[in-house]
């Protein structure tokens, strides 16, 4: 089951889950970030101080993922325990708590009563300001793996493991029409302000662009591996990650990605058995030259698009992932088990929330 805010007046509000309560500063190993979002076009951003990142705690289990509002003001969150959270930002307080059910009880309770994301094939509609229920949308057949407003409007896209993507009006409460295309579980979705979406198709090994109003698809390939997640630059730009431990950086008018970092995020294992470590999340900032990746290796590595989007260029890693649309903080949504499964556990981990302030360099910031 996947949920999504709205507010009742003006561009939707998206969000998506993570949990915990105040803002405490331990530093804490982190398993799995969730979501990443970046900001700051063409700044050069600085490491941030270990000491100044906050952990949020109220989810009992793994996060699976997280959204900022577009205000900066709210993160709301998810997680495996069925819950969902909003939290102000500069407290760090919780302020509202859409607790989760059992399985079982889906006649009589508001809310979740399976992991929030890949569990079931519900998609719930909450008030993003009171947290109140609207309605849900049915008709997926497997469970839902991603949910993307087109921007400014209430076109809603959705993807599933059952291969297809759905589009709704939610002002209208009505299901539109049906994609297919895609030959196993879509793994990730994501959307702008054109009449279009991008989904990654997992084990599929393609990212597909869909254009809505021409009713056709572009096929891309180039991963190895799962494709996991994708997101957005610009509207002629994405970013994708891989479960063989690539980043892919890919322009909409080539078939084949500009850049591609293997290893993104380093390898694990005994001499000569080595893995990659497998790459969960990704995020851009909206229009930027600067993009993210998250993986179980404790780390959220900052890249930068360079020589006009054909390569990327590591920044720097932050031991503790989305990225406020002002660019002043990121936050990551962790957890002791990967959002899709239980691969493996971390107990040392801390199922949460961090949130990451970012720094520029003085004469940035003094305009000089």
């Amino acid at each position: 089951m996947s949920s999504f805010f709205i507010k009742k007046k003006g561009p939707p509000k998206v969000f998506k889950k993570n949990e915990n309560s105040a803002g405490s500063k331990r530093k804490v190993r982190i398993v799995s970030p969730l979501h990443v979002s970046l900001c700051c076009h063409g700044l050069q951003l600085l490491p941030p101080d270990v000491s100044e990142i906050r952990l949020l705690r109220g989810h009992k289990l793994p996060v699976t993922c997280l959204v900022i509002s577009p205000d900066d003001q709210y993160v709301f969150s998810a997680s495996k325990d069925c819950s969902i959270i909003k939290w102000d930002v500069e407290s760090g307080k919780r302020l509202h708590t859409i607790a989760g059910g059992r399985k079982g009880t889906e006649d009589r309770h508001v809310g979740h009563t399976a992991h929030v994301l890949y569990m079931n094939k519900l998609i719930v509609i909450w008030e993003a300001s009171t947290c109140k229920h609207l309605y849900k949308f049915t008709g997926h057949r497997g469970p839902v793996s991603g949910l993307s407003f087109r921007r400014g409007t209430h076109d809603l896209y959705s993807a599933s493991h059952d291969r297809s993507i759905k589009v709704w009006n939610v002002d209208e409460n009505a299901y539109v029409e049906t994609l297919f295309g895609h030959q196993d579980a879509i793994t990730g979705l994501d959307s702008g302000s054109r009449e279009r979406c991008v989904t990654a198709g997992g084990r599929d090994r393609t990212v597909r662009v869909w254009k809505i109003a021409e009713e056709s698809q572009l096929v891309f390939h180039g991963h190895e591996g799962s494709i996991d997640c994708i997101q957005l630059i610009n509207e002629e730009h994405m970013i994708t990650g891989a479960n063989d431990g690539s980043v892919s950086l890919w322009s909409v008018n080539k078939k084949k990605p500009l850049s591609m970092v293997k290893a993104a995020h380093g390898r694990h294992g005994d001499s000569g058995l080595e893995q990659p470590y497998w790459v969960a999340p990704v995020a851009a900032l909206q229009n930027s030259d600067t993009v993210a990746s998250g993986s179980h290796n404790s780390k959220v590595q900052l890249w930068k698009c360079v020589q006009g989007f054909r390569h990327l260029e590591p920044l720097f890693g932050i031991p503790v992932v989305s990225k406020s649309h002002s660019g002043k903080f990121l936050v990551a949504g962790v957890g002791q088990e990967h959002r899709l499964g239980r691969w493996w556990r971390l107990k040392e981990a801390k199922n949460g929330l961090y949130i990451i302030p970012l720094k520029r360099r003085q004469e940035e910031v003094n305009g000089e």
